[in-house]
């Protein structure tokens, strides 16, 4: 049972066909706590369920019912929006502290792990550290060709990255570094997503006379192919924790350039550590340009990720520590 807190379940179609799922529908407003609470309290007496999974601090309201009933709680914290990335804002840190009291907490970073621990202050019997992991089985072939567009030039290799185009992805960011790499030697850049931002970029990109060399994707909701074409990944955001598509670069043998945030310094193999940047076009362009000038750095880097990606982040590993969560309440 899936409660949508916005009324959006677009999601459900990338549950796997086989799984049964219901969606409950629950009028949530916003501002209304102890309305909310009730509501929310009553619904989990109707349902019963054997556990109940709430996910990131939108979901906190559930965590604060779920402390009036009998039914088991694990809540999951992966990431922060833009208004916490800098600093935690005070009322949150309370409510999280007293929602989440003594309850199990499944977090995928080892910064999150910090900031639950000296920041929320929740015990840290209770707070349990389960890396991300995907199937790497999707990237141990080549699959599929993908064809750069005709009307685009075909000389350099390919930088790719894959995100929701919001600002605190700042991809405007990657096309500035982009810039400085183009500025010296051939290159493009795939960029795989979409969002608000899509014509601004754009614009951006006619701007910097990029257009030629920069391919919107759009949204693509199987980016494999796309990725394995990639000669390096790039991740320019201002926050992230333990990002899904950083993994799939990884496991699809891509060397990676990115802004220092969150885990990704920890995700990364030592060798590919001096490619993790300071959040600035400028330093992101330098990171870039080495990879570019030199394939058999590329390769080198590439190979120690995909490794990497295999010793630590097979999706085997995160299903048997979650399905004893689920069960237990421990990993």
């Amino acid at each position: 049972m899936i409660v949508a807190m916005d009324g959006v379940t677009a999601a459900r179609e990338r549950l796997d066909s086989n799984i049964t799922a219901t969606f409950p529908i629950i009028e949530n407003r916003k501002g209304d706590l102890t309305g909310n609470l009730r509501r929310f309290r009553g619904l989990i007496r109707a349902l019963m369920p054997t556990t109940l999974l709430t996910h990131n601090f939108g979901s906190i309201e559930w965590a604060l019912a779920s402390r009036f009933s009998s039914v088991r709680h694990v809540h999951v914290e992966d990431g922060f929006g833009p208004e916490e990335r800098n600093k935690q804002l005070r009322r949150r840190v309370w409510l999280r502290r007293l929602a989440l009291r003594n309850h199990p907490t499944i977090l995928p970073s080892q910064t999150l792990l910090e900031i639950a621990s000296a920041t929320w202050r929740l015990n840290p019997a209770f707070l349990h550290y389960i890396p991300n992991g995907i199937d790497l089985t999707r990237f141990s072939s080549k699959g599929q060709r993908f064809e750069w567009p005709l009307e685009k030039s075909k000389d350099g290799p390919i930088i790719g990255t894959v995100a929701a185009l919001r600002p605190e992805k700042n991809i405007e960011r990657l096309i500035h570094a982009f810039h400085h790499v183009t500025a010296q030697t051939p290159a493009r850049l795939l960029i795989v997503g979409d969002g608000a931002q899509r014509l601004e970029l754009i614009q951006l990109a006619e701007n910097l006379a990029l257009s030629d060399r920069i391919h919107f994707a759009g949204h693509v909701p199987k980016p494999d192919t796309l990725i394995k074409a990639m000669d390096i990944f790039a991740m320019s955001s201002d926050t992230e924790q333990m990002p899904i598509s950083l993994l799939e670069a990884m496991a699809a043998g891509c060397p990676i350039a990115s802004t220092d945030v969150g885990d990704i310094a920890q995700m990364l193999p030592a060798t590919g550590r001096a490619f993790v940047t300071p959040c600035d076009h400028d330093a992101l362009g330098q990171a870039l340009l080495r990879l570019v000038y030199s394939p058999e750095l590329r390769t080198a880097l590439g190979h120690a990720c995909q490794l990497r990606a295999m010793e630590k982040f097979d999706q085997n590993q995160m299903f048997a520590k979650w399905s004893s969560m689920l069960e237990t309440g421990q990993t």
